[in-house]
């Protein structure tokens, strides 16, 4: 097994970056900072409501340690019933607090140190970067914690991920597998069958 460690990072990155799924009715904008394996981004998702789920639009503030660990995701959501917002950070000894308006909840989330957002191509690059996923490389049994939208759903989930060359990354959990085209930083190009950069 190769793993490469975070601090191997040394690709900076300032930029705006579009994504578009592959169905034409979502878009993901991040403004993007990245200094080693610190990131820091905001972001917007803009969803059309389609058979399987309701219209919304969700801005995010992101960031992350100098190691590339998650240390908080802020997100504000709007619907057409109403405006909802969620807190989720980390702390220095690994636990992780969840913030709604209504509840707190903490969480260990069997160790995980990234967050992944469901179905964003940006979020999907988040562990590749962090844990130096490159040509070659294989992580398994990474513990990554999943946010669900608009439904706002949270858990940890398993993942593996394994660099299949020219920048191919594949990634698998409990449902399956997806591969993703990634550049030199970590930015994912192209989400096979989701999403590409515009």
């Amino acid at each position: 097994m190769n793993t490469f460690d975070a601090s191997s990072v040394d690709t900076d990155v300032k930029a705006m970056l579009t994504w578009r799924n592959a169905d034409g009715d979502r878009l993901e904008q991040v403004r993007l900072n990245t200094s080693g394996a610190r990131v820091r981004a905001y972001g917007r998702i803009v969803a059309a409501a389609t058979a399987d789920c309701e219209a919304y639009s969700a801005s995010y503030e992101f960031v992350t340690t100098d190691r590339g660990v998650t240390r908080r995701l802020s997100v504000r959501l709007l619907r057409a019933g109403g405006e909802s917002s969620l807190d989720i950070s980390r702390d220095m000894d690994g636990r992780w607090m969840v913030q709604t308006p209504t509840s707190t909840v903490r969480s260990d989330f069997d160790g995980a140190e990234v967050i992944d957002l469901a179905l964003s191509p940006f979020f999907k690059g988040v562990p590749i970067r962090r844990f130096g996923i490159v040509d070659g490389a294989v992580r398994d049994d990474v513990t990554v914690v999943t946010l669900r939208l608009p439904d706002c759903e949270i858990d940890s989930v398993p993942m593996s991920y394994a660099g299949l060359g020219e920048g191919r990354v594949r990634i698998t959990d409990p449902t399956g597998s997806v591969e993703l085209t990634v550049d030199d930083a970590g930015v994912v190009r192209d989400y096979d069958g989701i999403a590409a950069l515009l």
